[in-house]
């Protein structure tokens, strides 16, 4: 990385530039963590006051999030879990993703596409809760439930409604009306959304944490919790079962590792399109990207180029691991990565063969503990408000991670009962000698690895400091909810004039949006120094960076 004088500070929800407190790390001396939302940051930094590892902070954080972010994060959500052993020098990932139900068959359903809301959405398992407790039992020391106990105080006692949640129920307001036990839970009785600094309860939730933190991943899934909840879907047309839930179980599995300016990046292997990610830095290897710090233009240029190029073999190729055509670890090979580098240059940006619009839900977390241990997380319920389907009286919000299957038995990621599908959630690690040096990820379905490019390449590339990094402008390839293109969007920081020569330059459909719109995603990072760490949330989130 570059060479920079360091940066001493406090990092702060709210205010962004031009506010003086822009571009500051929260600076700590032994350990750290970042979240989307302040108070699960706070629940993360308490359980690593009181000697807990990076893996209960994340535990408190990611079920923390699933009460007052609940649009975007939850117990009815998927995970990926990226973990570095410090004792050991190892990295691990726990696929904590859940499976198609046995009855999600094509024929099942019908039409060109899985409606993406409603009982028949919330088709896979979901596998978030698992994941606490795997990662847990492996790496934990404080007790489960001294790690849930934040989310469970806030589900039964209430937190105040943040910005993100207000604006996200007011535009819902027709779904989370859709059925009793949704509107009973995100809705007034008058049918109204809760406003900013209302108190929102889901006590449904707090029992269903609760025996949770009592018996772990066998509450929740070979229990009653699970038989209300496929009972209210199966009593509403969905096709989730009580045996589904059952047969779920999470995977340990070695991380996906890719060569960057001496550094290596690790990250999540399929399902996961993590490897999009690492082709994008694998290609961009072979390119000269410091010497772009001055140049906006052909910096997104280049990324753009590299992020449209990963994005064919993604939608080519990415499904559950046991259906692939093509390995991941083939698609980053090193002779590979330096053919699609050798691409970069020549002619328009390549269109992706699918469309998948960006999502608006989805959380990224990262802590660092006192060990040097290091846990990042990305969960989510998969679009913002996931199925729209509350599981009965659990108070359990259900993914709609299911609708990403096609239903065209010719595509890769097809539906079939107990597959895994395609998704969008990957996190992030660069490794030097000693172990990792940035820990780095966001949510934002399809801009998830264009910023973990931008972040890395600014951190690496251009020395600046994760808050630097992740304040900066940024862009986002793709397609959002009603579009029938995909487009390049630009924060409107960059310029009319940047927007204009990069038009010039083959891109389509470029246009300008509002300055740290929440577009662009909420990402998180923690850079480690050999003596402190550097820590950064994203002024588009309600989140915030702290430390001790």
């Amino acid at each position: 990385m570059k060479s920079k004088p360091d940066v001493v500070g406090a990092s702060h929800s709210g205010a962004v530039a031009p506010d003086p407190r822009a571009g500051r790390p929260f600076a700590a001396r032994r350990a750290a963590v970042a979240s989307p939302h302040e108070l699960a940051s706070a629940a993360g930094l308490d359980v690593l006051r009181r000697g807990g590892s990076a893996v209960d902070a994340m535990v408190a954080v990611n079920s923390t999030l699933g009460v007052v972010y609940p649009h975007m994060s939850g117990a009815g959500g998927d995970a990926f879990w990226l973990i570095h052993d410090a004792a050991t020098g190892r990295q691990h990932v726990l696929n904590a993703s859940g499976r198609a139900a046995q009855a999600a068959t094509r024929d099942s359903y019908r039409g060109d596409a899985i409606e993406p809301r409603g009982p028949r959405a919330a088709l896979t398992v979901p596998g978030a809760v698992d994941g606490w407790v795997r990662a847990h039992e492996r790496f934990g020391r404080l007790s489960l439930g001294e790690c849930l106990a934040s989310a469970i105080a806030y589900a039964e006692e209430g937190f105040p409604v943040p910005a993100s949640l207000e604006r996200f129920a007011v535009e819902a307001v027709e779904l989370l009306s859709a059925l009793p036990a949704t509107a009973a839970v995100f809705l007034h009785a008058d049918g109204s959304p809760y406003r900013r600094g209302e108190i929102l309860r889901n006590r449904g939730l707090a029992s269903t944490l609760e025996a949770i933190a009592e018996s772990g991943s066998e509450a929740f899934y070979r229990g009653p919790i699970a038989e209300r909840i496929a009972g209210y879907l199966a009593a509403n047309g969905g096709v989730l079962s009580a045996e589904d839930f059952a047969a779920h179980r999470s995977d340990w599995v070695d991380p996906l590792r890719v060569a960057y300016r001496g550094f290596t990046a690790v990250a999540p292997p399929p399902n996961s399109q993590s490897f999009a990610g690492l082709q994008i830095l694998g290609a961009l290897e072979h390119h000269d990207v410091g010497a772009l710090a001055d140049d906006p233009v052909r910096y997104v240029d280049l990324l753009v180029r590299a992020t449209a190029r990963a994005f064919q073999d993604r939608d080519r190729y990415l499904t559950d691991p046991l259906h692939m055509e093509r390995s991941a670890e083939d698609l980053l090979a090193p002779d590979y990565l330096a053919e699609l580098a050798d691409e970069l240059g020549r002619g328009a940006p390549p269109e992706p063969l699918l469309k998948p619009a960006a999502a608006g839900d989805t959380t990224f977390s990262c802590a660092v503990d006192a060990d040097g241990n290091a846990a990042a997380v990305i969960q989510s319920i998969y679009h913002e408000w996931g199925s729209g389907v509350v599981g009965g009286d659990t108070g359990v919000l259900m993914q709609n991670r299911g609708s990403f299957f096609s239903l065209d038995p010719d595509h890769a990621n097809c539906l079939a009962p107990g597959k895994r599908t395609a998704h969008t959630l990957c996190a992030a690690m660069l490794l030097g000698a000693e172990g990792p040096v940035l820990v780095y990820g966001t949510m934002g379905g399809e801009g998830q690895p264009q910023t973990q490019a931008a972040i890395a390449t600014r951190v690496v590339d251009f020395g600046m400091n994760v808050q630097e990094a992740i304040d900066a402008p940024r862009w986002l390839l793709g397609r959002t909810w009603g579009d029938d293109h995909r487009g390049l969007r630009l924060e409107g920081r960059f310029g009319e004039a940047v927007a204009a020569e990069l038009a010039a330059l083959g891109h389509e459909h470029v246009s300008l949006t509002e300055p740290f719109d929440v577009l662009m995603g909420h990402a998180q990072a923690i850079q480690i120094f050999p003596e402190r760490l550097e820590a950064a949330f994203d002024p588009r989130s309600d989140g915030a960076a702290l430390g001790i």
